[in-house]
């Protein structure tokens, strides 16, 4: 699949992974690398990239498993987010970039996260756009523990069947809830907004490579809470916590100044995210829940909170801006509240 694009495409090969980088800006600009989240690919930044001020250099990879990237390359999920931490690295190395401004958005900034720790060196500051939380994503308490020891609930199990079948037949439509141009607009920015490269939008989104070792992954059967936990395989199950080593490894690793911008109507990054079971469980919409006692809703806004105040602990800096009116995709929604923000951290970094 050729996914469309308004900036300049290439192909980038490293001894890890040959994908499509887009570029733009100045050739010997200050390079600001973005990283895409799930269901999406380097297409998402396009417009973001194009607005950048004089002087900086945009590139913005499709991550392994998406994209365009190799689709014989597969995440490896017992490394939670090492091998996209890895790929960047070797992206990095590639381009000549010794350091660089990040931005990340949704599972991009779980593997920010992971960059700072294992890769600080290359990192010149942060900007976390709605990321999930250092700790991973689903069925864990506040400081990550899982729930159950399996991490029931969490990984490529917990992604709704329906809505796969919908993307492997590459369905355009819209007719349920569960066909991927609703989905998009219903939570990935807050209704009635609609970006105006929809259509390219979808087409990245439909890009995301299927599969029990790429999307939503492989699953083991549990005797827990919802009867599923992780699987070895890809994205989804690359950020359950079970798989998350060393979650708060950037607070020591890195001293990079780190900007967190969010919706203040994010439904998927919440602390009750429509999208992780202990939410819906308490809802009644997943049969069986257990309780709050024992499989609570992640609180994944007060997750980050918590790792970035260690951070600042540390005497590292870190500034927050909330968006309001703004779901799931400030750089799209709210691009001019976006710009403003980040153009002002990249200058003053």
């Amino acid at each position: 699949m050729t996914i469309p694009t308004i900036t300049d495409a290439r192909r980038v090969s490293t001894d890890r992974l040959d994908t499509r980088v887009l570029f733009s800006g100045p050739e010997d600009g200050a390079p600001v690398i973005f990283v895409h989240g799930n269901l999406s690919a380097a297409t998402w930044w396009e417009e973001c990239m194009l607005r950048l001020p004089q002087g900086f250099r945009a590139i913005a990879p499709d991550l392994r498993g998406y994209g365009e990237a190799d689709p014989a390359a597969k995440v490896d999920a017992t490394r939670g987010m090492q091998d996209f931490s890895d790929d960047l690295a070797a992206l990095c190395s590639a381009l000549d970039v010794t350091k660089a401004h990040w931005v990340g958005h949704s599972l991009g900034g779980a593997v920010l996260w992971q960059l700072m720790a294992d890769h600080p060196h290359l990192v010149q500051s942060v900007t976390q756009v709605c990321p999930g939380p250092p700790q991973g994503f689903g069925g864990c308490r506040l400081d990550g523990t899982p729930c159950f020891a399996d991490n029931a609930g969490a990984g490529g199990g917990a992604v709704n069947p329906d809505m796969i079948a919908l993307m492997q037949a590459g369905d355009r439509g819209d007719a349920t809830p569960n066909h991927m141009r609703n989905i998009l607009n219903s939570f990935v920015w807050k209704p009635p907004f609609v970006p105006e490269r929809i259509e390219d939008i979808l087409t990245s989104a439909l890009a995301q490579h299927l599969g029990e070792q790429d999307y939503p992954g492989d699953m083991t059967a549990s005797e827990n809470w919802p009867g599923m936990a992780p699987g070895k395989w890809g994205a989804i199950n690359a950020m359950a916590p079970l798989y998350q080593s060393a979650p708060l490894a950037f607070v020591t690793a890195s001293s990079a100044p780190i900007l967190w911008v969010r919706g203040a109507e994010d439904p998927v990054v919440s602390d009750a995210s429509f999208f992780e079971l202990g939410t819906l469980g308490q809802a009644g919409a997943v049969p069986g829940w257990p309780g709050e006692e024992v499989y609570p809703p992640q609180p994944m806004i007060a997750q980050t909170e918590a790792a970035l105040s260690r951070y600042e602990a540390e005497g590292n800096r870190v500034e927050r801006v909330i968006i309001e009116d703004c779901g799931h995709s400030p750089f799209l929604e709210k691009p001019d509240q976006f710009d403003q923000a980040l153009h002002r951290f990249l200058t003053s970094t």
